[in-house]
Parts: C-alpha cells; structure tokens; sequence
C-alpha cells in the first residue's frame, strides 16, 4: 500500500468563468479527476475532500425564491449541505470512475456521505464567518441586507462581499471507520463533502442535523489525523501560497517548517476566507500526526506530490 494522501478540493474551483451551470461544474470535476488519477498512478492511496461554499449558497437561495414565488417549504441549510454533498461527490465519483476506466486502471471509487459532529455552543453559531453563494459589490450586498434582514454580509478577502453563515469547528467524524475500511479493501474514497453534514449529539446518544457550514479545510485536517494519512494536500486557486499577498514585495514559498508557518500565521499574513483556514488546518494536521501539507492548484498536484511544485509544509 503506497501513502495515503488526502486531497482536499476548493468549491470555488468547481466554478469556472462565473458559469455555475452543472455541466460546466462536471467539466473542472473531470480535469480535477485527471489530475488526482496522476496521483492514483503514481502509487498513492487517496482520500478526496471537497468544498460547497458557493454551491450551497446557490441551493440554499433558489430554496428561498421557491419560497417567495411558489410557496415551496424552504430546505434547511443543513439539508441543503447534504444535497451539494451527494451532488457533488457523485460528480468526482463519475468523473474518477470514468478516468481510471479510460487509463485501464483497476481502481474503485465510493463517495461517503459524511456526517460531522460540532458542538451546539461553538461560538461560530453567534458569530457567522462562513462565505456561500455568489459575489456581490457593495451596493449589491447593502441592498440584499436591506430585502432580508436575517442575512450577514461581509467583504470576503478583496473579491467581493458574500453572505456568511455559521460555521462550528468540526469535533468527530461518525463514519470515520467505514471510510478506513474502504480504503483498506483499495478504494480511492470521496468523503467529508463540504466539510460534512453537521449534526449535534442528544444526552440520549442520538444525533440531529443543525443550520450551519463547517469549514472543509477543518475537516479534512481532521479526518486526515484520523485515517493517519501521511500527506495533506490542499487545493486552492494559486500554485504556491504567497507572503506580502499582493504587494509589491509579494512571494511565494517552496518549502517551510512548521516554524516558519506559524511565524508567518503571527504576522497576519494570510487571510481569512481565503488562505487563513488551510494554514491553520495544515498545522493542526501536523501537529497531531501528519508528515508533510501540500498546497497548490489542482493541476500542479502530480508534480506537487514529486516534489516539483506547490507549497510544502515540513517538520523539522
């Protein structure tokens, strides 16, 4: 058995040119596949993860305007995170099961759905930070404040302002053993979509789904720490992750301890909603098991994993 890797995949990637059409969500699935196919042939075990951010906030507003227009029952947000979970997961699911089909590659692919259990009193419940949905300017998002007053709109990372909901910091993941067992028996596993279904536990042992969107780059930290992956790596929309990100003096890092990273961490180098998540994410991997957290553009992975490209986080 080659190492296990854990690619996590961004939502925001699944979006090309502003098309959020489902073909074209399927076509950068399939160039995606491809890349994490190089991997698979290389000789790794892999485990992918993936975002929602932008295709829950879609299902979430088209469930509001069934409401507005038609009188259709709103879908919680939680249902909806499961519905872009079993959406998405299903696309990656066809697109790998057809790349490998294509190579002559004897692979089998399974997508989870994966249930998360946070805790009911995570601060993030009284304070939304989860960006979903679209882009909007200014004016756009002051107007959308304005028609519906529940909504929490912030500036997200210089790109525009989007709707923000809660998001709790994942605790345990329920269907962590069944997804070990698959990797055991040789599948490449999709799991953990949109940083899982949330869910709280009863003081009976019963679990129940909960308004909110945890964060993947969370999840995927910590499923990794559970399988004992040996490497994280992060999907995002730029090779290498930068310092001084869009100044003059801006530069992109190769290789860095873990030193280095939580030096940068403290001089606020990375933003939240954006590199933020997955440099903390990386370091919690690292500090309770993992050996190395790649992060990079989907199509450097194969080189990434060779050691040709992305950031690399490495103990000393």
């Amino acid at each position: 058995m080659g190492k296990l890797a854990v690619v996590a995949i961004g939502g925001n990637s699944l979006v090309k040119d502003n098309n959020f059409s489902v073909q074209a969500q399927y076509e950068a699935v399939c160039i995606i596949a491809s890349n994490i196919a190089d991997m698979v042939q290389e000789g790794c075990e892999v485990v992918v993860t993936y975002g929602n951010g932008p295709q829950v906030g879609f299902a979430l507003r088209r469930s509001e305007i069934a409401h507005d227009v038609a009188g259709l029952s709103v879908s919680p947000l939680v249902n909806c995170v499961a519905d872009t979970q079993g959406g998405i997961g299903y696309q990656i699911q066809q697109a790998l099961m057809n790349e490998f089909i294509h190579r002559g590659v004897n692979k089998k692919v399974v997508t989870v759905i994966t249930q998360v259990e946070v805790c009911s009193n995570d601060p993030g419940f009284q304070n939304p930070t989860k960006p979903v949905g679209s882009f909007y300017t200014k004016q756009q998002a002051e107007q959308l404040m304005e028609d519906y007053p529940e909504w929490t709109m912030i500036e997200d990372s210089g790109r525009g302002y989007r709707r923000v909901v809660p998001s709790p910091k994942p605790i345990r993941i329920l269907e962590k053993d069944a997804i070990k067992s698959l990797i055991h028996d040789g599948y490449v596993v999709i799991a953990v979509g949109g940083g899982g279904i949330p869910v709280v536990k009863s003081d009976a042992n019963t679990y129940a789904g909960i308004d909110a969107v945890i964060d993947k780059d969370y999840a995927t930290s910590l499923l990794a720490e559970k399988i004992e992956a040996d490497i994280l790596i992060m999907t995002t929309g730029v090779p290498k992750v930068c310092i001084n990100f869009g100044k003059p003096n801006q530069m992109s890092l190769d290789r860095i301890t873990v030193e280095e990273t939580k030096r940068y961490l403290m001089e606020r180098h990375f933003l939240n909603g954006s590199m933020l998540p997955k440099i903390e994410a990386s370091l919690n991997f690292l500090k309770k098991s993992g050996t190395k957290v790649i992060i990079t553009n989907p199509q450097s992975l194969k080189n990434a994993v060779n050691e040709l490209a992305g950031t690399h986080i490495v103990k000393l």
